[in-house]
């Protein structure tokens, strides 16, 4: 068997990522802490004013990558569920069920700080604007998934369900990237990207991309903390869980 997916296997086992998780969730979210402060000191005191926003374009250092991560999480979210669901791995239903309150405080960030953006750029906190409208159902499929998941005891039934929800709604994920190509729309067209050219000064795109770092690798501290609590409780009545338990004393 091959090494990578030998320790992929390994990792499926309990005891196993209980100890891989409670080694690097810390090690991630400290990282991401710090990597993320340089972001925020290069957007409020490096960054020069925007010449048609001011200093209120200064919040798209937040707004923008907590909106490519509500997308992205829900993607991995999904990519984990059909994992779960054709190979009854119950490491990916843990990740996928994780993945759900990370990506929804990411989605309410996004709308939040859409608003407080919108407000002097367009006279309002909000507008049924195609890209805020799909946005916000993302924000109810997470929780409709987070209230799915907790409406049944069966643990397993409960993400499975759960999890096949956020496989439909994956196909929510490309309406909200060409919302604003495939509809009249306030808000302003995508001015940056990861492979072609942005439509940013240079000077202004180091802080965004180390937000963006930041935010990716503070979400993996999250998802293993998440996970691991979620394993320790699945787990509870087996010998493995006691003895740590009788360690820790």
């Amino acid at each position: 068997m091959h090494p990578v997916i030998r320790w992929f296997h390994t990792l499926g086992s309990p005891p196993y990522f209980d100890r891989f998780a409670a080694r690097w969730a810390p090690v991630a979210h400290v990282l991401g802490a710090l990597v993320m402060a340089y972001g925020l000191y290069g957007a409020l005191f490096v960054v020069p004013a925007d010449y048609q926003q001011g200093d209120s374009f200064r919040i798209l250092y937040i707004h923008v990558p907590s909106a490519w991560m509500s997308m992205a999480i829900f993607a991995l979210m999904a990519f984990y569920a059909a994992i779960a669901l054709i190979w009854r791995i119950k490491l990916c239903e843990i990740l996928a069920m994780a993945c759900a309150p990370i990506g929804a405080a990411f989605t309410l960030i996004t709308l939040a700080t859409g608003s407080i953006w919108g407000k002097p750029m367009w006279g309002t906190w909000w507008d049924w604007d195609p890209r805020l409208t799909t946005e916000l159902i993302l924000l109810f499929l997470y929780l409709g998934m987070m209230g799915l998941y907790n409406a049944i005891d069966d643990r397993r039934a409960a993400a499975r369900a759960a999890g096949f929800l956020s496989i439909v709604g994956v196909a929510l994920l490309p309406v909200i990237h060409w919302s604003v190509t495939w509809w009249n729309s306030l808000h302003q067209g995508q001015t940056i990207s990861l492979f072609g050219k942005s439509h940013m000064d240079a000077s202004m795109l180091p802080p965004l991309w180390a937000m963006v770092i930041g935010t990716h690798v503070w979400f993996v501290g999250s998802l293993l903390a998440r996970a691991r609590a979620d394993n320790l409780r699945r787990e509870s009545g087996k010998d493995w869980v006691a003895r740590m338990a009788g360690a820790s004393r």
